[in-house]
């Protein structure tokens, strides 16, 4: 009986094996699309698919004016009520109003001291979160501190600022969604340009359901070169100043966040469905690239690359490096950088061997009715 004892008391002093904690479930993959509602009459979204891969939708933009949110738009009311048919073909779906974009003003204003950010973020939730139309709002701060349009009032204590507005957003929305749309392009208003200088990047991504990171409009009409808008890598004929030409390029862009503290797992990779293009001086050895431009102009998406690669006189080329396409028309001296499905699956792959949290586009009207370049982002994350 004593030994029994014994046994069984040392039994009990056994500890028991340690349980491994449960990993935490991965956040599901992101494929966003942002809508301009400039297209409502000619792309609506009613014209949306319901078995869409799109996860969430960017409905673009709201503005600023008197320190809050205002939508002037004459076709929200319907793009509202598209938007809440839209959610009720695809349940899972999530929409967020994005606030700001290029040449908005106010945000320096509204985020200068804790009344004119409760304020402004209170106005934004009263106009918007409060229907059911939205699950959430994504910030588009273009920029604080500098780099954005000449005209917008910005001040060095927008960097601070910009976190504590994006904090006092996460206060007031809550469990709904908060995200960013935040800038890689290395060429601005004030030239060589820097996100870390306007934005605390790991400060304003722990406030962050995710940040869209805008790996796009990196050869603009800041540029004095014919360049690629979104190159994958970066490429050493390129004549940008090394210092900035690093980090102007896909791959760069997303090392770049990384090393100033926001996770993989927050970042979701921007893809252009648009294409950028210039006017240069001469051809040059390669057709048109990285030549002195005189010009620049936007082109109108899918359907006008197509239209261009129809007409005679342009030729389509390819980098192996920055991998995307290119155009050049010799007798016109016009370089157009655009991207196909090709280069956007090249890029969606990389976002997910990366660990990204998914890919989105700027600008959805931009795809064909085909929606070729939507179904080649999203094919990775299916």
């Amino acid at each position: 009986m004593r030994l029994a004892l014994a046994a069984l008391a040392a039994l009990l002093l056994v500890p028991a094996p340690a349980t491994a904690a449960p990993t935490p479930a991965r956040p599901k993959p992101v494929v966003g699309a942002y809508y301009g509602n400039w297209f409502s009459s000619a792309k609506p979204i009613s014209a949306i698919p319901s078995d869409t891969p799109i996860t969430h939708l960017f409905y673009a933009f709201s503005t600023i004016e008197n320190g809050r949110c205002v939508l002037n738009a004459p076709t929200a009311a319907k793009d509202f009520a598209d938007i809440r048919d839209l959610k009720r073909r695809k349940p899972s779906l999530k929409a967020l109003i994005s606030v700001g974009g290029w040449g908005a003003a106010g945000f320096s204003d509204a985020a200068l001291t804790a009344e004119s950010r409760r304020t402004f973020v209170k106005s934004c939730v009263d106009r918007f979160l409060t229907d059911g139309v939205f699950d959430g709002v994504d910030v588009d701060w273009e920029f604080p501190v500098y780099g954005g349009p000449a005209e917008i009032t910005d001040r060095p204590e927008d960097r601070a600022n910009a976190t504590l507005l994006v904090r006092e957003f996460r206060r007031q929305v809550g469990n709904r969604l908060v995200t960013a749309a935040l800038p890689t392009g290395r060429l601005q208003t004030d030239g060589s340009y820097d996100p870390a200088r306007s934005f605390d990047l790991a400060a304003v991504a722990r406030e962050l359901d995710f940040v869209t990171l805008m790996t796009y409009d990196q050869g603009t009409g800041f540029s004095p070169v014919a360049t690629f808008d979104a190159p994958l890598r970066e490429v050493r004929e390129d004549p940008m100043p090394r210092a900035d030409r690093r980090w102007n390029n896909v791959a760069g862009s997303v090392e770049f966040y990384l090393r100033h503290g926001v996770p993989a797992s927050k970042l979701v990779l921007g893809v252009p469905f648009y294409g950028r293009g210039f006017v240069v001086r001469e051809e040059g050895p390669d057709h048109g690239l990285y030549q002195p431009a005189e010009s620049a102009f936007w082109v109108d998406g899918r359907d006008e690359v197509e239209a261009l690669r129809a007409t005679p006189g342009w030729q389509e080329f390819w980098h192996p490096v920055a991998r995307t396409p290119w155009l050049y028309n010799a007798a016109e001296r016009k370089f157009v950088s655009f991207e196909n499905p090709r280069s956007i699956r090249i890029r969606a792959d990389f976002a997910k061997d990366r660990g990204l949290r998914g890919a989105f586009t700027w600008e959805l009207g931009h795809d064909d009715a085909r929606h070729s370049l939507l179904t080649a982002m999203a094919a990775p994350f299916h």
